[in-house]
């Protein structure tokens, strides 16, 4: 194994576990503003500038760590050869990750927008879909199942 191709692996975890932090706190925010009274006005916009401050932190985030992925694929020949279904169940649910990201946008505009339809309860359920595509990627990458 090259260093190159070390130094880019352990960027690549860095910046993904660096995302998915931020995936994992922003639904969080969405429960407590689901929570909060209508008429706590400071406290809403004190949840809505973090929400935002967070989304586009880990936006920034989001850029590295799949630039890396893709650096380990189609540079260093990550997942090539015979038995690598892994991979590709990986890519989709990475693909499923960036989906998320994107609904999280659509529900903090729908949060600025006072459109949110959603109870709090709703949101804690949706916080624990990152959790678990985070898990299954982690154990995909680290079993690398074989699949007949």
């Amino acid at each position: 194994m090259s260093n190159a191709y070390l130094w880019v692996k352990a960027l690549h975890i860095i910046f993904v576990a660096s995302w998915f932090a931020g995936l994992f706190y922003l639904p969080r925010l969405f429960v407590n503003l689901a929570m909060v009274p209508s008429d706590s006005h400071a406290e809403r916009e004190r949840l809505l500038l973090m929400a935002r401050k967070l989304y586009r932190f880990s936006s920034l985030l989001m850029v590295p760590a799949l630039t890396f992925g893709l650096v380990l694929w189609l540079y260093f020949g990550m997942g090539k050869g015979g038995g690598q279904i892994w991979l590709h169940l990986k890519l989709i649910l990475v693909i499923g990750v960036v989906g998320y990201h994107h609904v999280c946008r659509r529900i903090l505009r729908d949060f600025e927008s006072l459109a949110n339809r959603r109870s709090h309860r709703w949101f804690r359920v949706f916080n624990e879909v990152s959790v678990l595509l985070f898990a299954t990627i982690v154990c995909l990458v680290v079993l690398k199942p074989v699949i007949s």
